[in-house]
């Protein structure tokens, strides 16, 4: 038999993936680590296959140990006659409690067969909820900001468990970034958030995460020499365009390249279409 960690997604029901709401319509037991987990849980199976584990919020190791290890008794014995899944928001493996089980069943119950079933995480999600492009070949790094903190270094940052808003904002902006935040994201018990003033955000919210982005950060793409929708180069109708492009000539010379409905389209040497 099988444990199945299964990422829901964000928090809003139907970003569950395919994969995972099969395995939830099919599992003996779908176990969660809280109450928001639990709740998307609920719009795909009954609350009679809903089990109850006790994961206390406390800072002590030794009563997160002894619930950890009571908890992966307990799933470990289902586990044995039958198929069970624990479910987290966002992916099992990104920040997430799962590794904390996995773990625990690694070290007193390794017989059990765990398998992981990916999620849509906030590390992905949250480039939809602030309206970000993140380009090809763009650099980003993850990380976290619990309590005020404002790692900094890469000119791209996803900050998780942004708790102290203002605090990191004030950081990271004079350290040269500007900084856009979103709290609860795709999450169906309470309102979203997007905004790049920190003093909307004086509550601590646990899941709240700030995108960073170095103001010296230049990037240019290829549809950069594209104009806006609704503009037109002179001599033209409206629906076509004029793109400039070299010839190959040694001179710099430019020809005009038609781009308008029915010319073939061209993509960028080595981008894909």
């Amino acid at each position: 038999m099988t444990l199945y960690g299964v990422g829901l997604g964000p928090g809003e029901a139907d970003l569950l993936t395919v994969r995972g709401a099969r395995i939830l319509e099919t599992v003996d037991v779908v176990y969660s680590p809280g109450r928001l987990s639990r709740s998307v849980a609920r719009e795909h199976v009954p609350d009679s296959r809903i089990g109850d584990l006790d994961f206390p919020m406390t800072s002590d190791e030794e009563r997160l140990r002894t619930a950890w290890r009571e908890a992966a008794a307990e799933i470990a014995s289902r586990a044995h006659e039958s198929d069970v899944a624990f479910v987290t928001l966002g992916d099992p493996n990104v920040y997430s409690t799962f590794g904390h089980l996995r773990r625990t069943l690694d070290a007193f119950h390794p017989d059990v067969t765990v398998e992981i079933v990916p999620g849509i995480s906030a590390m992905t999600a949250f480039a939809t909820a602030l309206g970000v492009d993140i380009e090809a070949g763009a650099g980003l790094v993850l990380r976290e900001a619990a309590d005020g903190a404002a790692p900094t270094g890469p000119d791209r940052m996803v900050l998780f468990k942004v708790t102290d808003a203002p605090t990191t904002a004030r950081k990271l902006e004079d350290a040269g970034y500007d900084v856009t935040f979103g709290r609860r994201l795709f999450m169906d018990d309470a309102a979203t958030t997007v905004t790049d003033d920190p003093s909307e955000l004086t509550e601590r919210d646990y899941y709240t995460l700030a995108y960073a982005e170095h103001r010296e950060l230049d990037v240019a793409t290829a549809t950069d020499a594209f104009e806006p929708a609704g503009e037109t180069t002179s001599g033209l109708a409206d629906g076509e365009s004029q793109l400039t492009e070299t010839d190959g000539r040694t001179d710099g010379g430019t020809r005009a390249v038609d781009r308008s409905a029915g010319a073939e389209h061209g993509g960028h040497p080595g981008e894909k279409r």
